[in-house]
Parts: structure tokens; sequence; C-alpha cells
């Protein structure tokens, strides 16, 4: 992957966003970020109480992540994991950097609902996730990948991808 290079990871939440980073970031020695841990303390909140997020209490997060993104780039890149549910979000944080590459986690309702039932300790109840699938506009910019596949598969596969693509 060439220097100076940024990559999000984007789904709803549970289709493996985090998973997946940590483990590419790993396996190609760059820095992970996680946008979950950039929200405001008012978009937990309010999370936590199972009220969906609206476009306006995005807004902020996204113009910070975007400035982040900017100082990633400058620093050598980064693998941000990130929801990035509609086309007018991803347009926020690609105005930071053209040179962005899109990978877009998908998969059916039941298995992530599964999944984020499974998980412990993380603030977005299940019961939200008919809200992010609301939300969702399929990216075409991006590689899609469903998420059927293990962890250690989608990583080699990502990292096939790159290597075609020369990054």
């Amino acid at each position: 992957m060439s220097e100076n290079h940024l990559i999000i990871i984007m789904g709803v939440s549970g289709s493996g966003k985090t998973t997946i980073g940590r483990k590419l970031a790993e396996s190609i020695n760059i820095p992970f970020y996680d946008a979950d841990d950039y929200h405001p303390e008012a978009n937990v909140v309010k999370m936590t109480k199972g009220i969906p997020l609206n476009d306006e209490d995005r807004l902020p997060w996204l113009k910070n992540l975007k400035e982040h993104l900017k100082e990633w780039k400058g620093k050598g890149g980064a693998i941000l994991a990130c929801s990035a549910l509609k086309k007018s979000y991803r347009e926020i944080l690609n105005s930071s950097d053209d040179g962005i590459f899109w990978i877009y986690l998908e998969g059916s309702k039941s298995l992530i609902s599964n999944r984020m039932k499974a998980r412990k300790g993380h603030y977005m109840p299940s019961r939200l996730l008919d809200s992010q699938f609301a939300t969702l506009e399929t990216p075409s910019e991006a590689l899609k990948i469903n998420i059927e596949k293990t962890p250690t598969e989608i990583v080699n596969y990502i990292q096939s991808h790159l290597h075609e693509q020369g990054k």
C-alpha cells in the first residue's frame, strides 16, 4: 500500500468494521481508528437510550472525522471504521481526500442482529439496527464484501484487492 493512504471500512453497526479494521491495520502495519470513539457525548447518550441519530447529530462528528483524516494522511495514512451510511456522509469524509479507498461490509439483517446481540460492552443496542438499515445508502464507490466469510478471509481478500490495485 502506498504511503499516506486512507481506507474507510463502512457498514451498519455490527457488520464487523472494527474487527476487520484492526486485523487489516495489523497486517499492513498502519494505524487503526474507530469512528465510534469520536462521537460527541450527546450522541453516545442518545444511542445508549435507543434513539437513532439524525443528520444534525452526525454533522459535527463527520466534520471532526474529516479533520482527523487530513491529519492521519499527513502522518502516513490510516484505516478508519465508520458507518458512513449515507452518500452525503461519505461525501463529507471524501472532501478531505479524493484518494480514500472505501470498503463496504454487507450482510443480512438477521446475521448482523445476531452478532449485535452477542457482543458485549457496546453502547449501540441491537434495536437500533432497523434505523441503520433504513438510513443505509449502499455505496457504488466501495469494494463490497459479504460478511459471511471469516475475518481472516475478508482481510486476505482486501489485501489481494489492494495489491491488484497497486495500493
